[in-house]
């Protein structure tokens, strides 16, 4: 976490890719961005410590999941991947989670 640590708390969303094409990638990007935050995203491909960046992601996910990217940061806590975050979205409680994190400050239900 160590190698993680600064690059997560910088903004309060993060998302790791492993290059700009990525679909999956893309669309949590773009998920992010309709409900008004700004994720920074880190390709890993671009990084000069990548490698040592998705050491770090494979050891924090473990067998939960592969592969290791896409990565979300929320507020500087790992959510996980693509599917984590859509977890929380289908349970409605992806907006708390911005908001808590300072990502939005406001939301209107059906905007």
């Amino acid at each position: 976490m160590n190698t993680l640590r600064p690059l997560v708390h910088e903004k309060p969303v993060v998302i790791f890719s492993r290059n700009n094409a990525d679909p999956v990638s893309h669309s949590m990007v773009q998920l992010f961005i309709s409900y008004g935050a700004n994720p920074v995203v880190y390709e890993l491909n671009e990084l000069l410590n990548g490698q040592e960046v998705e050491n770090a992601l494979d050891q924090m996910m473990g067998q939960k999941q592969t592969p290791s990217v896409p990565a979300i940061f929320i507020g500087g806590n790992f959510i996980g991947g693509s599917n984590d975050v859509i977890g929380l979205q289908v349970r409605g409680e992806l907006v708390q989670k911005l908001m808590d994190a300072g990502a939005i400050w406001v939301w209107h239900k059906g905007q």
